[in-house]
């Protein structure tokens, strides 16, 4: 008869995707996550397959999650503007450990590039819907004119892609709250009427 499992899958997950989210992938070891996930090697093995395997996993979650943030801030404000400074405005959070380790997407794509397909098929995934989800945005701002008319809206949800790239980038380089959110803020500001 198997035994149950004694720990809670989900904490153990989250745990593992905070290693990989600071260290990457090449830099995590086993030991690190059996150690942060409170596991024995075995247990992790039996639960979630190799590291590679829990790696994916954990990026997947992590995509979900981030991806949901950025919408609900997107979609909370009446204006499309105020749309693209929350969400924005949101990368720049204050907790300083928290910002420093800036998207784990990013550094999975920095580590990455495009030479996993698993991890390039996540990240086009991904980035497809939050597209569709801006350009949405930027038609309804368009609309209501606070939005330049003169813009493609599939180039504007570019930019704005680019921006949340850069700004993760810089928090991870280390940049503080203030000039994160005033990068947000600059680039939001050029798509004004």
């Amino acid at each position: 008869m198997a035994r149950p499992r004694e720990f809670d899958r989900e904490t153990a997950l989250g745990q593992a995707r905070l290693v990989f989210w600071a260290k990457g992938y090449a830099g995590t070891s086993t030991d690190d996550l059996v150690k942060a996930m409170g596991i024995g090697r075995q247990s992790l093995y039996n639960a979630f397959g190799d590291k590679w395997q829990l790696y994916v996993e954990a990026l997947t979650d992590y995509q979900q999650r981030s991806t949901s943030s950025h919408v609900l801030r997107l979609q909370a404000p009446a204006s499309a503007l105020q749309g693209f400074r929350d969400m924005l405005e949101g990368l720049a959070v204050d907790d300083d450990a928290m910002r420093a380790l800036g998207c784990m997407g990013v550094g999975s794509a920095c580590e990455f590039g495009s030479t996993e397909p698993q991890l390039s098929e996540l990240r086009a995934k991904g980035s497809a819907y939050l597209h569709s989800r801006l350009v949405k945005r930027i038609r309804e701002g368009q609309a209501a004119g606070e939005i330049d008319p003169a813009l493609s809206p599939g180039e504007a949800a570019n930019y704005l892609l680019m921006s949340m790239t850069g700004i993760q980038l810089a928090a991870r380089s280390g940049a503080k709250v203030a000039e994160l959110r005033r990068l947000a803020r600059f680039a939001v500001d050029r798509l004004q009427a």
